[in-house]
């Protein structure tokens, strides 16, 4: 049994300790804050200054948004174009179609869009045939999101019954008519909620312009905090810019989610209706 002195102070050594610790403690929790704040301040998060510079500059932020949606537009109009095409041919039952749109689709899918965008825009600079930087954006958003949604088509094509391509067929339709007068109606609920999704990546991925010094939000948004009169303000500057994209990228995925859960509930229902007279049948 310890000696009663030695007992109390090692107790006296025990509290000095705790005390330290939790004094050191503190003063690190302290210098964590003050530096995190001022990094904040630094940044502009907490600058009144800098909130008031964007608002003063709001137009850049505006010009890069309506840039981002041009190109998005004109990226979106090949991709479709490009998906339908590619999408059609996948499912031609022709053997040598089948194989270009599968060697496309396999080529753009299984390589970064960054990479494709750089390539055709480097290669063409430097054979002197530039088309300039938005033109070879839009070429290398369409030719990218071509290939997911003509896999999008070939998926909604294929999901329709067989019966249907073989009753009109026996109709006397040739591929295109069947496509464009039966099979694609139908699958058009099927293909819409993925090519939604596909709007949504496209937009977002215009981003990737900022890499060849594009005009799009992200590289205007870049050039705004690197002026020599604006700089500065990184938090609230960026902070605009993601808070645009979501206000454009946000009710569209919603739109799609929302389809998509409604085509679901749509099929059970009919699903269920065609198993009820059987039922009352055997019954």
């Amino acid at each position: 049994m310890p000696h009663p002195a030695r007992a109390a102070s090692m107790r006296r050594k025990s509290r000095l300790l705790l005390d330290y610790v939790q004094r050191e403690a503190g003063k690190y929790a302290d210098s964590l804050i003050g530096i995190f704040l001022g990094r904040m301040n630094m940044s502009g998060l907490l600058s009144a200054d800098a909130w008031a510079k964007v608002w003063t500059f709001r137009g850049t932020f505006l010009l890069g948004l309506e840039n981002t949606a041009k190109t998005a537009l004109f990226g979106l109009m090949l991709a479709f174009v490009l998906g339908v095409i590619f999408g059609l041919m996948a499912t031609s039952g022709k053997a040598i179609l089948k194989a270009i749109s599968r060697i496309y689709v396999e080529l753009i899918q299984n390589t970064p869009l960054l990479l494709q965008l750089c390539f055709l825009y480097y290669t063409l600079a430097f054979a002197g045939k530039s088309m300039g930087i938005q033109i070879t954006g839009i070429i290398s958003l369409g030719i990218y999101h071509g290939a997911y949604m003509s896999e999008v088509i070939r998926a909604g094509i294929e999901a329709i019954p067989k019966g249907q391509f073989e009753a009109a067929q026996s109709q006397g339709f040739a591929y295109g008519g069947m496509m464009y007068y039966i099979i694609l109606p139908q699958s058009i609920k099927i293909i819409l909620p993925p090519m939604v999704n596909q709007v949504v990546n496209l937009i977002k991925n215009t981003s990737c312009l900022y890499i060849v010094g594009g005009a799009d939000l992200i590289s205007l948004t870049y050039s705004f905090v690197t002026g020599a009169t604006t700089g500065g303000a990184y938090a609230p500057a960026y902070l605009v810019s993601g808070l645009l994209f979501f206000l454009v990228c946000f009710p569209l995925s919603t739109l799609a989610s929302v389809w998509e859960t409604s085509l679901k509930k749509r099929e059970r229902a009919m699903n269920t209706a065609a198993q009820a007279p059987k039922e009352e049948v055997g019954a």
